[in-house]
């Protein structure tokens, strides 16, 4: 295999395994900064020895061994947690050695969900909601800092400062590595759901890369989500939470061309569609319904899914109980995106006129002035008005903003059929 191989593969596999190798470290070592230290470490052997030995047959189970061969090094050279130096030492050794002969068994959990721990634990009230959300998208994700900025829109260096605080004040505090339960449980639910959801988003649409989806991310945010319904079976939001993701990820298949080219809502073919994923999504949207949560906010965008899901076409589509549910999205959970949402859905209910003036009053927004789904809608609502120079102009705005290119890849074709158009 080409160097270059070899290092989209070790990429790649360190997108899928670094979430459940950081856990996993962090229930040994008790410390998410130090197992994230950890992983990285494996992560630069594997790029140091994988080129000349090749890919093992079990990545994961050896970048979980060389982690915890370099855990034992860090304990006994810098006697961290002297006290629980011996104890620790020993837990990993036992693990490598009842591991020799079945690499799987380095992967195992023991002790309950690791990643679900990890979650609740980057989710501690000791940080901010902010920080939380940024560490928990760091190491369960495995999003970039650039990735994160993009998602919160907000710069970079406030990004990382937030998670080198973050990591900070959970060692300083000594946050347990679990799971909370009751009363504490509610408290922290909400932070992990934003955190979930904004996992499923990068693995949706990702912010950045040559793809234009991480399937693997959604997988894995639908998995949390619905171990989260189970801990939580009385929370609406989990629910409809979980209600939204599982309506969004029966698109999937039809959400891209055989090459990884974008197909956008209205182009794409329904029968395609998840039915099993979307029969679930509805499933837990009555479940909401019945706990009397519908009007919370993932509630009404799993509500606003459902209406797509049960469309046979764009024409068919409820477009005025979309708006009227974002109408209430709006007032619920003010913010520009969903302003923007909002905006598409009544450009589609009410005409490209009125959806595009709802959009300039959004072109003042700080937040919005590097969001690159502002131009593109508004491109589209002026070729729809025949305003092709300037939907051109808005095309190449968006194309120079988003840092996917497949996503860069589809605005020019747009801002070059605009241009065609004039």
């Amino acid at each position: 295999m080409a160097a270059n191989d070899i290092h989209r593969t070790i990429d790649a596999v360190w997108r899928i395994e670094s979430p459940r190798l950081i856990a996993g470290l962090a229930r040994i070592v008790r410390d998410v900064g130090m197992a994230e230290e950890l992983a990285q470490d494996a992560l630069v052997t594997a790029l140091e020895q994988w080129p000349s030995t090749g890919v093992p047959r079990n990545p994961g189970a050896w970048l979980m061994t060389t982690a915890k061969h370099r855990a034992i090094d860090q304990l006994r050279r810098h006697a961290l947690h002297r006290r629980k130096e011996h104890e620790l030492t020993r837990e990993i050794e036992d693990q490598l050695e009842q591991s020799v002969g079945d690499p799987d068994a380095m992967l195992d959990n023991p002790v309950g969900d690791d990643l679900l721990s990890l979650i609740f634990t980057a989710c501690h009230p000791v940080l901010s909601t902010e920080a939380r959300v940024a560490l928990t998208l760091r190491l369960l994700g495995g999003l970039t800092t650039p990735e994160i900025a993009r998602a919160f829109l907000v710069p970079e260096p406030t990004v990382a400062q937030r998670i080198v605080r973050a990591k900070r004040s959970l060692s300083e505090a000594q946050v347990p590595f679990e799971v909370p339960r009751g009363e504490e449980l509610a408290v922290r639910l909400a932070s992990v759901l934003e955190v979930v959801y904004l996992i499923f988003n990068e693995g949706y649409a990702a912010t950045s890369g040559g793809d234009w989806m991480r399937p693997a991310l959604c997988d894995e945010a639908l998995r949390l989500g619905r171990v989260l319904a189970g801990l939580a079976p009385n929370e609406p939001e989990v629910h409809g939470l979980v209600a939204l993701m599982e309506i969004q990820a029966s698109r999937t298949a039809a959400r891209t061309r055989p090459d990884g080219e974008p197909i956008l809502l209205a182009e794409q073919n329904r029968a395609r569609w998840d039915q099993l994923l979307i029969r679930r999504g509805l499933a837990a949207l009555q479940r909401v319904d019945a706990l009397g949560g519908s009007g919370g906010p993932y509630a009404l965008q799993a509500a606003i899914a459902a209406c797509h899901a049960r469309a046979r076409s764009v024409e068919d589509t409820d477009w005025s109980r979309i708006a009227s549910l974002y109408d209430a999205l709006a007032q619920r959970m003010p913010s520009p995106v969903v302003a923007l949402n909002r905006a598409v859905a009544h450009a589609q209910a009410f005409g490209p006129d009125v959806g595009l003036s709802l959009v300039d009053a959004l072109r003042d927004e700080p937040l919005m002035r590097q969001y690159h789904l502002l131009p593109s809608v508004r491109g589209e609502l002026l070729s729809r008005l025949g305003r092709h120079r300037e939907a051109r102009d808005e095309f190449e705005r968006a194309a120079s903003l988003t840092r996917n290119t497949r996503e860069q890849e589809l605005l020019l074709r747009r801002a070059s059929a605009s241009a065609a158009a004039i």
